[in-house]
């Protein structure tokens, strides 16, 4: 049962509407082509279901599954099971552990961390608008520190994770994050000219031509020197002239990096391996850039979307660093 809001609502709407294979498969297909079947061989609008389940393509002929060319490609897991973890992982304010998943769905810690994997790769939205007009931009340490160790010996086994926030007056707008392999100019700046626009339209004054430099807030550290020749009003914040801490100086992007050590302690009980980290952050901004919404269920929506605009990923791409830092 399909209610005009387009989503469930809350668990009794939810399991009331996927109680089949059937009936996910009618709801992947909805919102996959919303405007109708579309091949993804050859881009015709226009094919029939056939009676196997697969769709058949009016011009090219060619032969598909809706769930070809998405996570759920190849997967032996039921549909219904993809979306139940889809709506535990998109309904709990702090999302859920593998460990959670295991238990609660009945399948394997490996099913579980897997599921949850190529959901969080999924969450990154294909051509994502860049941030802009005000923002800050600084680098934090994840992880433990190690036994024993003092100072910057302490922060040896830590990633570094770079964090860009909007400020929107006192309050924090869109977030972007990356893992990086050390603090140097060409991985800050690279970080920032590929997640914050260099100007922005601001038509409030009636005036849709008027092109403002973003301007990008940073702390005194010399790699970000470069960032004035990209286009940017660079805005430096010495903080150690400054009477003020870091957090008042520079709060939303320390607030911002204070709640995801929160989050990854929490949820996941500090158990992020750094190779894995990527994902994580990337769950962390699709959850942080959707926190005002009230509908839950909404998320879910958008995270089944989200599934469907990216290709399957094998349990070996997941389990191999994608990302790997030099020793």
């Amino acid at each position: 049962m399909l209610l005009a809001s387009g989503f469930p609502r809350d668990d009794a709407e939810f399991y009331a509407w996927f109680q089949d294979e059937g009936a996910c498969r009618v709801f992947l297909a909805r919102v996959r082509w919303p405007d109708g079947f579309v091949c993804p061989v050859c881009g015709h609008r226009g094919g029939w279901l056939m009676a196997t389940g697969h769709y058949r393509c009016e011009g090219c002929r060619a032969r598909t599954s809706v769930t070809a060319g998405t996570i759920f490609a190849g997967t032996r897991t039921p549909l219904s099971v993809w979306f139940q973890a889809a709506w535990k992982l998109a309904s709990s304010k702090g999302g859920v552990s593998a460990f959670e998943l295991h238990r609660t769905l009945g399948v394997s810690v490996q099913t579980a961390w897997t599921m949850l994997h190529k959901y969080r790769r999924a969450m990154v939205r294909p051509k994502r608008e860049p941030l802009l007009g005000r923002v800050q931009v600084d680098e934090t340490y994840v992880g433990g520190p190690l036994p024993g160790r003092r100072g910057r010996g302490a922060i040896a086994n830590k990633a570094i994770v770079a964090i860009a926030v909007e400020v929107r007056g006192n309050a924090c707008g869109r977030v972007r994050m990356r893992r990086l392999p050390h603090v140097a100019a060409d991985t800050l700046v690279a970080f920032v000219t590929d997640t914050v626009a260099s100007s922005w339209v601001d038509d409030r004054d009636g005036d849709p031509e008027a092109l403002l430099p973003t301007v990008v807030e940073t702390d005194a550290l010399a790699v970000y020197r470069p960032l004035s020749t990209h286009g940017y009003a660079h805005v430096v914040i010495n903080q150690t002239e400054s009477p003020d801490p870091a957090h008042v100086t520079m709060p939303h992007v320390h607030r911002v990096a204070s709640l995801l050590k929160r989050w990854l302690l929490g949820t996941h009980q500090g158990g992020v391996q750094q190779r894995h980290l990527d994902a994580y952050l990337d769950e962390f901004v699709f959850r942080f850039n959707r926190r005002t919404s009230r509908d839950r269920g909404k998320l879910f929506y958008r995270l089944i979307e989200l599934a469907t605009q990216h290709e399957q990923t094998t349990y070996r791409q997941l389990v191999d660093d994608p990302n790997p830092q030099p020793a």
